[in-house]
């Protein structure tokens, strides 16, 4: 697309876009005058669908009225609600239904997973992360490794090439062809929190996977933002949190994948509780544990409702959107934004995440050359919400599902005129 740098043009984009009424389905922060703020940390916390409150209001209600039989009586049955989420979730990472559950938080269902599938040797006991995953993955797999009876300096990182900020699959490779007989797993970040950069994960399947190695996926800054394609990746397990781009609110509940090829395996080591328990003797409470099939099999505890309910208003909309829709408008967005940044004409800025749309969501980390936090507080102070990551990284992220043209615009002219 030939973009233009105008306001005219953004708003030409707008009224084209055929998600532009999405929009209005969101709570938009407001400033004291009533007007929007420009929101662009969807990848910290997303915006609330306005329907999440109807949906929650709903389980309320079956509560005042029901009270313990809302479990069975209730609009949606709450022993089955986590079923309620299963299909429309698998669409957004693709998978099969019976390879994923929304169940806990992020870190304890990747430490539930590394239960599973980090089983090391005295000969195989290596983990691999990118040298800068999300702090929380370091720590778990640090955790793991001493838990283990292993070092931290069992922990390989994949890092960027000297004097660069993307990772190079063809390092990963050399990684492993000289290490592979040692290493356990991979434990990587589909999306890197910093750079944005979007890896290819099922290369990186295959690469683990020629010397046995276990390959695990971190999609927390990846589910509802890229197409991870899970099932066909090929990729052993996976976790993503839901209140970024999924929109499920402040420390709402996970998801969790686990391939088919592992899912009914019963003999996996696992931690165990009531409700990965057959459903169909879970109440005869005197049963034998008998684990359940596929990714259910990693529950430990019954649901809590409001969660989901807010989950299940967020997976909804994105059923009804629908992933394709939304990727093409994060590439012409991100596309939009990248051509605003590259116009602005100072040696001060410079865009670290990769320039191919395929290898990157719907964030730019814009990097400003001897800024500090002041920036992003004067951005602040313009009613524009960004991230900062230390030493001088303002993350961006136009969302699709609100954010528009018109957004990219206005945020890139009071950011020409602050640096």
């Amino acid at each position: 697309m030939n973009y233009q740098n105008s306001l005219d043009f953004a708003k030409q984009l707008d009224e084209r876009d055929p998600l532009k009424e999405v929009r209005n389905k969101f709570h938009i922060p407001k400033d004291n005058n009533g007007k929007d703020w420009l929101y662009f940390t969807g990848n910290s916390l997303g915006l609330q669908p306005k329907v999440t409150a109807d949906y929650i209001q709903q389980e309320l209600k079956d509560w005042a009225n029901l009270g313990v039989e809302g479990h069975f009586e209730a609009k949606n049955p709450w022993l089955h609600y986590h079923e309620y989420l299963t299909d429309n979730m698998a669409k957004i990472v693709g998978a099969k239904p019976k390879e994923v559950v929304v169940m806990n938080t992020l870190t304890t269902n990747l430490h539930l997973l590394m239960v599973s599938f980090y089983s090391p040797t005295k000969t195989k006991y290596k983990i691999v992360i990118e040298s800068d995953a999300f702090p929380s993955d370091r720590y778990a797999v640090q955790s793991q490794l001493k838990f283990h009876g292993f070092s931290e300096n069992d922990l390989i990182e994949w890092k960027p090439r000297r004097g660069e900020e993307l990772l190079n699959i063809e390092d990963l490779e050399t990684i492993i062809d000289k290490q592979g007989d040692e290493i356990a797993m991979l434990l990587i970040g589909g999306v890197n929190y910093y750079t944005g950069q979007f890896l290819d994960i099922k290369k990186i399947a295959e690469i683990g996977h020629s010397k046995n190695c276990i390959v695990g996926i971190d999609l927390a800054h990846g589910a509802g933002n890229i197409q991870p394609n899970l099932h066909d990746s090929g990729v052993d397990f996976a976790a993503w949190c839901t209140y970024k781009y999924l929109n499920s609110g402040p420390g709402s509940l996970a998801g969790l994948f686990v391939h088919e090829r592992h899912a009914d395996n019963k003999d996996l080591p696992r931690f165990a509780g009531w409700w990965n328990h057959n459903k169909e003797t879970r109440f005869n409470m005197r049963m034998p544990f008998d684990v359940m099939e596929g990714a259910e099999g990693w529950q430990l505890s019954n649901p809590p409702i409001l969660s989901m309910a807010a989950i299940k208003a967020s997976l909804d909309l994105f059923e009804e959107v629908g992933m394709d829709a939304l990727r093409e408008k994060s590439e012409k967005l991100t596309g939009y934004f990248e051509f605003l940044i590259n116009q602005i004409e100072t040696d001060r800025i410079r865009i670290i995440t990769p320039k191919n749309p395929k290898e990157r969501g719907c964030q730019l980390s814009i990097q400003v050359k001897n800024a500090d936090k002041s920036l992003h507080q004067k951005l602040m102070d313009h009613h524009i919400i960004t991230d900062w990551r230390e030493p001088d990284v303002i993350r961006c992220a136009p969302v699709p599902m609100y954010n528009s043209f018109e957004d990219v615009y206005q945020m890139v002219s009071i950011l020409k005129e602050l640096v």
